[in-house]
Formats: structure tokens, C-alpha cells, sequence
């Protein structure tokens, strides 16, 4: 909680793509995830984790083309 009335503090996009991408290496301490679970907004969630599935997904590629090709 903070000291603007007891609700919690709606996270900024940035903080949700920090979330997404230390979760894709499964590394979130609980302290985290509990955190997470109250801050962030699913909207961005879901954004930020196709953005990181599509750039894992286009780096990929890259490699595969650098060693094939």
C-alpha cells in the first residue's frame, strides 16, 4: 500500500515489461510476484508479454538464419 488512501499503486508499462521478461526466465521471487499480482494492470501484462514473445520469437529467427545461412 502507499499513503495516497490505501489503494494500491497502478504500475507503469515499464514495470510490466520488467515483470514479463524476468518471468520468461522464471527467476520472480515471491516477494515479487505477490507484488505484481496487486500493482500491475493485466492489459499491460498481455501487451507486454506478445511484445516479448515476439521479439524472443524474431531472435530466434536471427539465429537460426546466422547459422544456417
Amino acid at each position: 500500500m502507499n499513503d495516497n488512501g490505501g489503494s494500491p499503486r497502478k504500475s507503469s508499462f515499464g514495470q510490466s515489461m520488467r515483470a514479463v521478461f524476468w518471468s520468461f526466465f522464471g527467476v520472480r521471487k515471491r516477494r515479487d510476484l505477490e507484488a505484481d499480482a496487486t500493482q500491475l494492470n493485466p492489459l499491460h501484462v498481455i501487451v507486454a508479454a506478445l511484445i516479448g514473445a515476439a521479439v524472443l520469437i524474431g531472435v530466434l529467427i536471427l539465429v537460426v538464419r546466422l547459422v544456417v545461412g
